[in-house]
């Protein structure tokens, strides 16, 4: 006769709230005039531009912008530059952050290119990016409406 063991062992899995990626702000540079460089801050309320993420509290996410290099007019026959400085994002992990007066979850100064990974809030289950940038006009820019995307992916890290 032989002997015989047995053991139990478990699967288990804990399935994440769905990540939800809102844009709830434009980043909105108002009017500006033909060669004067004009700047849309990260701080100012109107000028903001303003990604929400929600999802499972305090899990890390990293986060991608692709910004654009120009934005066009709506006939696609002139382009206006944009750039994004080094410090043009600020990350917010509260849902009291507003541009003007981030909340105590606040990343200030934080490259748009290269976003950090970062917990979503624990309280709120939020994230919040404001973003800054700056457009040049050149000294005979096309009078007309200008607009690109600007695209946040974002995805849980696993840790």
């Amino acid at each position: 006769m032989r002997a015989q063991e047995t053991a139990v062992g478990q699967a288990t899995a804990n399935v994440l709230a769905v990540l939800t990626v809102t844009a709830t702000h434009a980043l909105a540079f108002g009017d500006i005039m033909q060669g004067v460089p004009h700047a849309a801050s990260k701080t100012v309320i109107a000028d903001a531009g303003v990604f929400q993420v929600t999802g499972e509290g305090g899990r890390e996410v990293t986060m991608g912008l692709e910004l654009p290099s120009y934005l066009w007019n709506s006939t696609n026959t002139d382009r206006l530059v944009i750039t994004f400085n080094a410090t043009d994002a600020d990350i917010d992990t509260t849902a009291a952050g507003t541009p003007a007066v981030h909340g105590g979850g606040a990343i200030t100064g934080l490259n748009p290119h290269n976003l950090p990974a970062t917990d979503l809030g624990n309280t709120d289950n939020i994230l919040q990016i404001f973003l800054g940038a700056m457009v040049f006009p050149t000294v005979d820019q096309r009078a007309s409406a200008y607009s690109a995307d600007i695209i946040l992916t974002v995805e849980y890290t696993g840790n």
